[in-house]
Parts: C-alpha cells; sequence; structure tokens
C-alpha cells in the first residue's frame, strides 16, 4: 500500500471512529467544595502514582473514590469559570491528567495507547469536562493549548500526562495556580534531565529529543527559541550547539501502570 493510501485510509478510519463516539458518562457522585474535591485528586496522585509517575490502576479501580469524586468536580466546574488565569491553567493540567486516568480505568486498563487504542483513547472517548463532553485531544488541542499559548507557557507541554511512558512524569502532587510558572519550569527540567527526551551525540553532531516536541514544534519554536535545540537548551542540564542536526526518540505509547509486565 502507497505511503498515500495509507494516509487516506487512517483519515477514513478516524472520521468514522468519530461519527461513532463513546460517551463517558461522569461518576454519580458528590464531589463537595473545589477545595475537598482538589485534597481528593491530592490523596489520589500520593496513594497510586510511584516515583516513576507509573499508575498503580489495579489498586485504583478498587480504591476509586477520591477519583471519582475529582473526576466529578471536573464535570462541574466550568472552564470560563476562572477570574486568574493560571488558577485556571492550573485547573486544566490537574483534570486532564485525571481524566487520562479515569479514561485508562473506565477502558479496562489497557496495555497500551499504540495504533488504533490511541484513536479511540484521544478522540473517540468524549469525558465530561465542565459540563459538556469533550475528547482527551480536544480538551488538549482546543482548550488548554491555546489558553497556554496566550499566557507564554510552553512548558504546559511537560505537565500533561497521558499516561504513556513517553509522556512527562505525573508528578505526586497537583498543580496550583500559586506559583505555577515555577512549577512549569520544574516539570520542564525534569522531562529534559531524562535522556531519551534530550541527548547530544557530538560524533554524529546531532541532538536526540523526546518526539514530543515534534507533535507541537509551532508552540515552541519560533516564539521560544530559533529552533528545537535552543528551545530544549532553557531547560537541559546542558547546553546543546544550535546547529546540529536533530532527531526523535520515537515515543512509547505503553501505559504507565506500575504492575505491567517488565
Amino acid at each position: 500500500m502507497s505511503r498515500l493510501a495509507r494516509a487516506l485510509w487512517t483519515a477514513v478510519l478516524c472520521l468514522s471512529l468519530c461519527g461513532c463516539a463513546t460517551l463517558v458518562r461522569p461518576p454519580a457522585v458528590d464531589a463537595g467544595s473545589a477545595a475537598e474535591a482538589r485534597q481528593a485528586w491530592s490523596r489520589v496522585l500520593e496513594r497510586f502514582v510511584n516515583g516513576r509517575g507509573e499508575v498503580d490502576f489495579a489498586a485504583l479501580s478498587e480504591d476509586r473514590g477520591d477519583l471519582d469524586r475529582y473526576v466529578r468536580h471536573v464535570a462541574d466546574t466550568p472552564l470560563d469559570g476562572f477570574a486568574d488565569r493560571d488558577e485556571q491553567l492550573a485547573h486544566m493540567i490537574n483534570a486532564y491528567n485525571a481524566l487520562s486516568m479515569y479514561n485508562v480505568i473506565d477502558s479496562g486498563i489497557p496495555a497500551t495507547h499504540a495504533g488504533l487504542h490511541k484513536l479511540t483513547f484521544f478522540i473517540h472517548r468524549k469525558l465530561p469536562v465542565g459540563a459538556r463532553p469533550m475528547s482527551l485531544y480536544a480538551f488538549e488541542n482546543d482548550v488548554i493549548r491555546p489558553l497556554a499559548r496566550a499566557m507564554g507557557r510552553p512548558e504546559v507541554h511537560f505537565a500533561l500526562n497521558c499516561s504513556a511512558l513517553s509522556c512527562p512524569v505525573l508528578p505526586r502532587v497537583p498543580f496550583a495556580g500559586q506559583g505555577l510558572a515555577g512549577q512549569l519550569r520544574r516539570e520542564a527540567k525534569a522531562f529534559f534531565a531524562r535522556p531519551e527526551n534530550f541527548r547530544i551525540d557530538a560524533g554524529g553532531r546531532t541532538v536526540w529529543l523526546s518526539e514530543l516536541l515534534k507533535f507541537y514544534p509551532e508552540d515552541f519554536v519560533p516564539a521560544h527559541g530559533r529552533n528545537l535545540i535552543e528551545y530544549a537548551n532553557r531547560h537541559a542540564p546542558q547546553a546543546a550547539p544550535i546547529d546540529y542536526a536533530v532527531r526523535f526518540t520515537p515515543y512509547d505509547w505503553t501505559v504507565a501502570n506500575s504492575r505491567r509486565a517488565r
């Protein structure tokens, strides 16, 4: 099959899947106050996420009360109901991460997002966000990224976790509006400290970057660097020559399940 034929087949498949979306209903629980919901999310991260950002989905699925309360809060909270943009963006980051986690459990804890699973997980399934159904793809690309661009915060990409191994590591504490810029810089530095996300091959005059930067290059350049290397140098442990070639480490879509087979 030619490259064009494969592209057309993929487009047709995407359209067919989008046309028969699955609506994931919000949990039928009381979220409590906004502060109580945030505390519930904090307990989820502390109890079920390890130091590598992996989630014990099996244990969480058996004790999901706090996650359900926070997802209910996300469903009931209008996205435009924030006077402070840092508070708004922090809420969106936490909401995306929680909905991703919720989506994994509601999908039966799949082993990977790769292949057709990616379309189902990110596009086909509509999750409750601010009283309306929205796919994770739409939430990220139509809501979160435009706000982050308007705020000059490309580091938001290193805070969003889609439950895959190549995603930025999921922190064990929620993001907060107060001091959000520093939190995002912290996550960016942690991301580029991983050799699979930033590695200099001096002999080959090449810099290896995470494929994440290839997905969204317009969010990083030219506003925040002349090229992707110059942007990465802002957070990397050491600076790389910006005239080196760039190659990308393939994304690992394996679900970051702490109980997966090693």
